[in-house]
């Protein structure tokens, strides 16, 4: 009975740590009569993103050509062109984010905790 009550307790922790999901709020697209300065920004701004050494490599690793990155940008509507550089700061490399592993780790020690205190 009571490994049975420790066993619930510990899946309990484990699949409220696996929870956090936050909603953040999402930018509209911008109006049809974007500027030309504006368009011009975002378009350096994201060309500066694209020229990063890392960013580079990975797209050099999928066959993408710096030409080609920025023929594909020129390109792009200016609305898809403005929330692309409004919201580079959110894009993420694969994996985890460093919260979704601090909540990780806050679940791992409280079942270690009541595993402890349990036994």
């Amino acid at each position: 009975m009571r490994l049975s009550k420790s066993l619930f307790v510990v899946l309990f922790l484990v699949a409220f740590a696996a929870i956090p999901a936050f909603a953040g709020p999402v930018p509209s697209k911008t109006a049809a009569n974007q500027s030309l300065d504006s368009r011009a920004a975002d378009l350096a701004l994201v060309r500066d993103v694209a020229g990063n050494e890392e960013v580079a490599k990975v797209l050099a690793a999928h066959g993408f050509t710096p030409e080609e990155v920025n023929q594909r940008v020129a390109q792009m509507s200016p609305q898809d062109l403005h929330q692309l550089a409004q919201n580079l700061d959110q894009l993420q490399a694969a994996g985890l984010t460093q919260q979704e592993w601090i909540w990780i780790g806050i679940g791992a020690l409280a079942a270690l905790i009541l595993v402890i205190a349990l036994s």
